[in-house]
């Protein structure tokens, strides 16, 4: 019995352990962009437009109906003779048609091609919210790595100091050292302590953020395991503002998505313009009838059917003359749509152009805080050591020492923080050029 509970229980604990997750950022990425909701209306939406377009091209095709009436006739009918008599009747037709567009003045194919852009349009657009979305987990995946290192940090910092306390209460205890200096030591890690806690929490906070934009149920199921920030740094190049620009005009997905639309909007004159020319289409129809004319005698429904057969083929003429300005009307809210089309390209351009700018320069100034908190990290780390020699040998107090241990934690936080937004801006430039 206690071996088959201990199965169970080993069991439990596989599977426990198989549900917690190592992700990395390609596999944060691939969650979100399976999860997303944005992601899957705008996948319908895409769809949508290519039926729309499928439907454009199946436009250049014949119809083909058929039909069928059955009338009650009472009274004066006219029977097959062609004669009227007061007599009730019954009549049953059956028919089929087909019709197909000769001439419209290219309204159709202009159709198809507005129809495709607006298809290419929409899968733009989906690729600008896959974008954006990476774009968003790439900030929280940092912003975690960011707070784990503050948080070990603040680890480091209270370790520190335990351990300074051992050493001390030994020497307290020995005579050779005042028992306010561990008061100050004991006060000190207390504080420390409450530093690591608040980084504790902001790592669960920023957890949080990341399982909520990957839209996961739960955000302590799983850990993520990812490069040394350097060798991400290290990807990126921090290209020249026109570089990326030229290079963003070419791929980014609104600006394509714009162009796109403004492509749609010019067909879309084009067919509106075409209904002032006269359409010609080419009609043919076959059909059947019965009778069956009350008080006298009628042929039979198969000899009738066979009989009563007939068939028709002509060309239908529409040419347009007057129709109270609404093509007219039609046409010039049309052109209306490409001017205001042509604007919203300029503002997209406009916008993509501010990102860029304010991510280089973002980037300049993370990358020299960076920079500079290194140089500082190497002077504040030998302050350090010198004041804790003095304080070991008894030539300083306990307040110096905090305050070169504070400074050199400060220090270290300023240049993780300084490290993690300029990968991060280089992100948005890599993202922004493609």
């Amino acid at each position: 019995m206690k071996t088959i509970a201990f199965i169970i229980l080993l069991s439990f604990s596989f599977s426990g352990m198989a549900q917690h997750q190592q992700l990395t950022l390609q596999d944060c990425i691939n969650i979100a962009l399976e999860n997303n909701r944005a992601v899957k209306q705008q996948e319908l939406n895409r769809q949508s437009r290519e039926i729309a377009f499928n439907q454009a091209r199946a436009d250049l095709l014949p119809n083909l109906n058929a039909n069928a009436a059955h009338n009650f006739n009472f009274g004066r009918s006219i029977g097959l003779d062609n004669v009227y008599q007061n007599i009730n009747s019954q009549q049953t037709r059956f028919g089929l048609g087909s019709e197909i567009t000769i001439f419209d003045g290219m309204r159709l194919r202009r159709n198809i091609d507005a129809r495709r852009a607006d298809m290419y349009a929409s899968q733009a657009d989906l690729e600008r919210i896959q974008e954006d979305i990476i774009l968003s987990v790439s900030s929280a995946f940092l912003q975690v790595l960011l707070n784990k290192e503050l948080l070990q940090i603040a680890e480091n910092q209270v370790e520190m100091t335990r351990t300074r306390i051992a050493q001390q209460t030994e020497i307290v205890e020995s005579g050779r050292l005042a028992q306010s200096e561990l008061i100050e030591l004991e006060a000190q890690r207390a504080r420390e302590e409450m530093n690591r806690i608040q980084a504790e929490n902001n790592l669960k906070l920023a957890m949080l953020d990341l399982a909520q934009i990957m839209e996961l149920d739960r955000f302590d199921n799983f850990s993520i395991v990812a490069p040394a920030i350097e060798t991400l740094i290290n990807e990126g190049v921090l290209l020249s503002v026109a570089t990326i620009y030229e290079n963003a005009l070419v791929n980014r997905p609104e600006v394509r998505g714009a162009q796109l639309r403004l492509e749609s909007r010019e067909y879309e004159v084009l067919m509106t313009r075409a209904l002032y020319t006269p359409t010609l289409s080419l009609g043919a129809n076959i059909g059947t009838s019965y009778f069956n004319m009350g008080g006298r005698e009628n042929n039979s429904f198969a000899h009738q059917f066979r009989n009563n057969r007939s068939s028709s083929v002509g060309f239908n003429l529409h040419i347009p003359i007057f129709n109270r300005f609404q093509v007219r009307n039609n046409v010039r809210n049309a052109m209306l749509a490409v001017e205001n089309q042509r604007i919203e390209i300029e503002r997209t351009k406009l916008e993509l152009r501010r990102r860029i700018e304010q991510a280089h320069l973002s980037a300049i100034g993370a990358q020299s805080r960076w920079v500079a908190a290194q140089k500082s990290e190497v002077a504040s780390r030998e302050a350090f050591r010198l004041v804790e020699q003095r304080f070991e040998n008894g030539r300083t107090n306990s307040f110096e020492l905090f305050l070169a241990q504070n400074n050199l934690a400060q220090v270290l936080a300023e240049q993780a923080q300084a490290k993690y937004e300029f990968a991060f801006r280089l992100k948005i430039l890599q993202l922004l050029k493609k």
